[in-house]
């Protein structure tokens, strides 16, 4: 039995908290407020910036998984640097694995189809930072004074995320209710999601797989699919009427949701993601561990089912 510390307890961070404790691992769960013991997880409150906490925290830990993320884009380039060294720091100190848990704005524009070969030239702030940190990591990896490894995801959706998520609270719950959908870009263009259990899932393999190591991997997902196309999968799955999809001007996100959700700004620097086709492929993961992305309907049918129940316990 290892311990795995996991700081942040997102979505991302609480599934792959409950994945490794159904292994039967020690978990411990890093976050700001902290949170209440069970099912084998325990909360410790910690101030990721704070460096020294921050090694105390995870002192013991075989795995170290960066799932935390800053509460809003624009705090981007204020937090990350401080944080991500904070997490090198102490995995380094420990002796434990660093997984981190990224994005594909390290590739910026123009890439068709993204692998882990494709160059990391973004353009914009976010995107640089995101390599910035990968390549910090991986400096220290050859180095021989850590081992790190990477997991690159596209947009999230499941069970777990909301408010932060494209196919989220702003799609699922309304699709459910028959009412009309609005998107980001163009409703057409072909975009890869990823399912958070596969998220979780690689990143549980990644801190436990010495093959990972020294290399950035991407989640296995599904084919991908234009926003539109995912909206009427949502429809069929759940066995209700299409509704009306619409596209949401770029103005109103930016510039009128931008002056009450500062977080929006940053939509700005990721606008080719959904302006643009954006698709991942994962085939390097799946040969190396032989692990596909879940079924597209079996993921669907679970994130409805997980809304329904929250649309239930809400009304």
């Amino acid at each position: 039995m290892s311990t795995h510390v996991i700081l942040g307890k997102g979505p991302v961070g609480s599934t792959t908290a409950r994945m490794l404790a159904e292994r039967g691992e020690t978990v411990r769960v890093l976050s700001r407020s902290g949170g209440r013991d069970a099912d084998g997880v325990t909360h410790l409150a910690v101030d990721a910036g704070d460096a020294e906490a921050l090694r105390r925290a995870t002192a013991d830990a075989d795995v170290l998984y960066n799932c935390a993320n800053p509460a809003g884009y624009h705090l981007w380039e204020q937090e990350w640097p401080r944080m991500a060294g904070a997490l090198l720091d102490a995995a380094e100190s420990a002796g434990a694995v660093l997984v981190t848990m990224s994005c594909l704005y390290g590739y910026g524009p123009g890439a068709r189809v993204m692998t882990e070969d494709t160059p990391l030239a973004a353009e914009g702030v976010k995107g640089r930072l995101r390599a910035q940190m990968w390549n910090e990591a991986l400096a220290r990896h050859r180095a021989g004074r850590l081992r790190v490894t990477e997991a690159r995801a596209s947009d999230f959706f499941g069970p777990g995320p909301t408010a932060n998520a494209v196919i989220g609270e702003r799609v699922v719950p309304r699709v459910l209710r028959g009412k009309s959908v609005s998107l980001f870009g163009d409703p057409d263009a072909p975009h890869s999601f990823s399912y958070m259990p596969d998220i979780a899932r690689t990143l549980v393999r990644l801190g436990t797989d010495e093959r990972a190591w020294g290399k950035a991997w991407h989640v296995p997902s599904a084919p991908a699919l234009s926003q539109r196309a995912m909206v009427e999968a949502i429809a069929r799955v759940a066995g209700v009427p299409m509704v009306k999809v619409s596209k949401l001007p770029w103005f109103v996100l930016i510039n009128l949701l931008g002056t009450v959700q500062p977080a929006m700004r940053g939509f700005t620097e990721t606008r080719h993601q959904w302006d643009l086709p954006f698709e991942m492929d994962s085939g390097r993961y799946t040969v190396t561990f032989g692990e596909t992305a879940t079924d597209l309907d079996e993921a669907l049918a679970e994130t409805i089912a997980w809304w329904r129940g929250k649309i239930t316990v809400a009304a």
